[in-house]
C-alpha cells in the first residue's frame, strides 16, 4: 500500500514540475497566502532536519559496524560532516555526476540487501502470500508501529517537493502538447522503475529480519553468538527470554553471529549507501524548498551547512552522554514519529495542486485520481496521527503533564491540517463555500498565481482562427487570482 501510494504521489509531482514549470515550494508561494505559506515551509523545514539526523545516526552506525567498533559512535557523527561536502563538490563537477553517484549507492544498497536476502533464504511461498494477502496474527501495537513507519520510510515527504524541481533539470519543449505528454511517459516509467527498486531494498530488509528475529527471544541469539568472538557488541543478547528488540545496529550483530563476519561487513555497507543517498536527496531537498518558499538564493554549502549543524548537535550531544548505540536507535523511533506527523504536508498540497484546473489545465488529474488520493492519503495521514499520539503517550506515560504538553501543539497542528484539508477540496471542486474570506491572514482573493502554459496559446490560437475572439494567452504573464 505503501509503495502505490508513493508510486501515485511521486507521480502528482512529476506532473507538476512538467506542467506548470514549477516545483511544490514555489508553487506553495504563489498558492498560499504567507501565514500558512510559512508555517508549511515550517513543517517541511522539521522534516528535513529529522531526515538529517536519521541518515547521521545511520551512517554513524554503520561507521561502528565496519571499523568492529573501533570508531566511537560520536566519531562518526562527526565523520557526517564531511562526506555531505564531498557532494557538493561532485556537484561541481555537473548534476549527471551526481546522478551516476546517486545510481551507484542505490545499486549498492540493492546489491548489499539482496546478498542478505539470498543469505537468510525466508520461505518464498511464505514471502509472496505476505506481500500479496498482509496480515499478522497476535500482532499487538509495537508491531503495528513498525509496519505504519514503513509509509514515512516509503513516503518522506520532502523527497514530493524534490521531485518536482528535479524534472525541471531537463529541458522540454513546452509549447507542444505532445511534447509534454511524453515528458509525463517518460517520468512515468521513471517512477514505475525507482518504485520497484524501493519496493524490493525493503522486501529484502524486512524479510531478513521478519525470518531472523521475529519470535525469537535474546537467549535464542545469545546462543547463536557465542564463539564468535571476532563480532562486536555480542552483549547486546543477554542470556534471557526477552523477545529481541532489533534495530539496524542489532540486526548487524544478528547477522554477524548467524552468517559470519561477513554478513556483518555487507549489511553495513548497505547501511552506509543509504546514509549517503539519503543525505544527497536531502541536501538537495532542503535547497530547493527554502528557494522556492522564501524566494531566496542561498549557496547549496551554506544550507547543507545550516541543516547538517541541526542535525548533529543533538545526535553528538547523545553519543557523547551515552557512549552506546540503544540510544541512538530510540531516538530513531522519536524520529520516525516526527516524519510520519509531517506527511500531511506535502501529500495535501500536491493533490490541491494537480487537482486544480487553473496550474494544471488539460493536464488536470482525473476525478476519480483525486478522490483515490485524496480518501487514501486521510486514511494514512488518520492512522499515522493515531500511532503517533499513541507512541508519544507511551513514551511520556499518559501523564496529566503530557496532555497539557500536547494541547497547545496539537491544536495548532489539527487546525492547520483542517486548513489544508479544506483548500484541497476547494481545489477539487468538492466544496465552493470559501471558509476564509472572514480571515485577513488566510484569504486568498489577494493570492494570485502565474504559470507559464505555451501550449494552451497555441492549441486555442489553432483552434479559433478567423473567430472574433481573442485567443487565450497564456504565456508566463497570464495571471489567475
Amino acid at each position: 500500500m505503501a509503495h502505490i501510494l508513493g508510486f501515485f504521489l511521486q507521480r502528482l509531482s512529476a506532473r507538476l514540475g512538467v506542467v506548470s514549470g514549477k516545483n511544490m515550494a514555489e508553487m506553495a508561494y504563489e498558492f498560499y497566502p504567507k501565514f500558512p505559506r510559512l508555517l508549511l515551509w515550517s513543517m517541511i523545514e522539521i522534516a528535513i532536519i529529522c531526515s538529517d539526523m536519521q541518515e547521521v545516526i545511520g551512517t554513524a552506525i554503520a561507521f561502528s559496524l565496519l571499523s568492529n567498533g573501533r570508531i566511537p559512535l560520536f566519531v562518526g557523527v562527526l565523520i557526517t560532516m564531511v562526506d555531505t561536502f564531498t557532494f557538493l563538490l561532485i556537484d561541481r563537477y555537473g548534476f549527471r555526476k551526481l546522478e551516476f553517484i546517486f545510481a551507484l549507492l542505490i545499486a549498492t544498497m540493492a546489491v548489499t540487501f539482496g546478498f542478505e536476502f539470498f543469505v537468510v533464504k525466508p520461505d518464498i511461498v511464505d514471502l509472496i502470500s505476505g506481500t500479496l494477502l498482509p496480515y499478522c496474527p497476535d500482532c499487538g501495537r509495537k508491531e503495528f508501529l513498525q509496519a505504519i513507519s514503513v509509509v514515512g520510510a516509503v513516503i518522506m515527504p520532502h523527497n514530493l517537493y524534490l521531485h518536482s524541481a528535479l524534472v525541471k533539470s531537463r529541458k522540454i519543449d513546452r509549447s507542444q502538447r505532445r511534447n509534454i505528454s511524453e515528458a509525463n511517459l517518460y517520468y512515468f516509467i521513471e517512477c514505475v522503475i525507482a518504485l520497484t527498486c524501493s519496493f524490493f531494498i525493503n522486501l529484502f530488509v524486512v524479510s531478513v529480519f521478519a525470518h531472523g528475529l521475529y519470535g525469537k527471544t535474546n537467549a535464542d541469539i545469545f546462543k547463536s553468538c557465542e564463539g564468535q568472538s571476532t563480532i562486536p557488541d555480542r552483549q547486546l543478547f543477554p542470556n534471557n527470554t526477552y523477545p529481541v528488540e532489533a534495530d539496524i545496529y542489532k540486526g548487524g550483530i544478528f547477522l554477524g553471529c548467524q552468517f559470519g563476519l561477513t554478513a556483518l561487513y555487507v549489511w553495513g555497507v548497505g547501511i552506509m549507501a543509504a546514509g549517503q543517498s539519503s543525505t544527497m536527496t536531502g541536501t538537495y531537498a532542503g535547497q530547493f524548498t527554502m528557494e522556492g518558499f522564501l524566494q531566496i538564493k542561498w549557496p547549496r554549502w551554506r544550507r547543507v551547512l545550516f541543516t547538517r549543524s541541526i542535525a548533529i548537535v543533538p545526535t553528538l550531544s547523545l553519543a557523547l552522554k551515552t557512549q552506546g548505540v540503544q540510544n541512538l536507535t530510540g531516538m530513531n523511533d522519536l524520529l520516525n514519529c516526527v516524519q510520519m506527523i509531517q506527511l500531511p504536508f506535502a501529500l495535501l498540497p500536491i493533490i490541491t495542486f494537480t487537482a486544480h484546473r487553473k496550474i494544471m489545465f488539460d493536464f488536470c488529474t482525473t476525478l476519480t485520481g483525486q478522490v483515490f488520493a485524496f480518501f487514501t492519503s486521510l486514511l494514512v495521514i488518520a492512522i499515522n496521527l493515531y500511532f503517533s499520539f499513541d507512541y508519544i503517550m507511551a513514551e511520556l506515560e499518559g501523564t496529566w503533564m503530557a496532555w497539557i504538553m500536547l494541547i497547545g501543539p496539537g491544536s495548532i497542528y489539527i487546525t492547520f491540517v483542517l486548513y489544508l484539508i479544506i483548500t484541497c477540496l476547494q481545489s477539487m471542486s468538492l466544496l465552493s463555500l470559501n471558509l476564509f474570506d472572514s480571515i485577513p491572514f488566510l484569504k486568498r482573493e489577494d493570492s494570485q498565481f502565474t504559470i507559464s502554459a505555451p501550449w494552451v496559446k497555441i492549441t486555442n490560437f489553432s483552434e479559433q482562427i478567423g473567430s472574433s475572439r481573442d485567443p487565450i494567452d497564456a504565456t508566463s504573464s497570464q495571471t489567475f487570482r
